[in-house]
């Protein structure tokens, strides 16, 4: 048992943890405001992919993404609320002494996961190559979500420390300035290639 739990953790980290648009938004969120206050994106964030999460598990995420037409509206969703994410990053013009209401927050992560096409694929190819040893297959099937969650707790909290790091060696309002665009044109050029890699315009 342990050797499926550790390589459902392997997988995990490997597909949840690999740097794409959400774990880019979260590193950008980080290095924008700070860990503290990118703490509600990040519980939106992993909110909206417990959703996929339990979604895929329970099979409701393939039925979602057996329809062509659907997954390309989600994915055109996705793909407008990033840039959303990556405009509201660059347009932050707090400085480092005070946040304003151009923050993200929880609601934001929360509908970036749950419109995120590629969250149930993820989920759906790592329950479809996870075989748990445990006779109750409900049981099984828990203990592969709430293993594959507390994988994306840690990998999506690094992500967003990540940018902390970067956050707390700025020295100037305008050095964060700078940051943030730096980051939401990274975002950007991430999503760009995406969108254009996918056929999807």
């Amino acid at each position: 048992m342990q050797e499926a739990l550790l390589s459902l953790a392997l997988t995990t980290f490997l597909l949840l943890g690999s740097p794409g648009p959400a774990p880019l938004a979260l590193a950008a969120v980080g290095a924008s405001i700070g860990v503290r206050a990118g703490m509600s994106f990040l519980i939106g964030i992993l909110s909206g992919l417990l959703v996929a999460i339990i979604a895929s598990a329970t099979g409701l995420g393939a039925l979602l993404l057996s329809f062509p037409q659907l997954t390309k509206i989600l994915q055109l969703g996705a793909l407008a609320y990033l840039f959303y994410v990556a405009y509201k990053i660059a347009s932050n013009n707090s400085g480092l002494a005070e946040l304003n209401n151009q923050t993200l927050g929880f609601k934001d992560g929360f509908i970036l996961n749950l419109l995120n096409p590629k969250a149930y694929a993820a989920c759906i190819a790592i329950f479809a190559n996870t075989n748990i040893p445990i006779e109750s297959s409900f049981q099984a099937g828990l203990v592969a979500v709430m293993t594959l969650f507390v994988v994306a707790v840690i990998v999506d909290s690094l992500w967003l420390y990540l940018g902390g790091l970067l956050h707390r060696v700025v020295k100037t309002n305008k050095q964060l300035k700078y940051l943030r665009v730096f980051f939401a044109s990274l975002l950007v050029l991430l999503l760009l290639f995406v969108t254009l890699s996918s056929g999807l315009i």
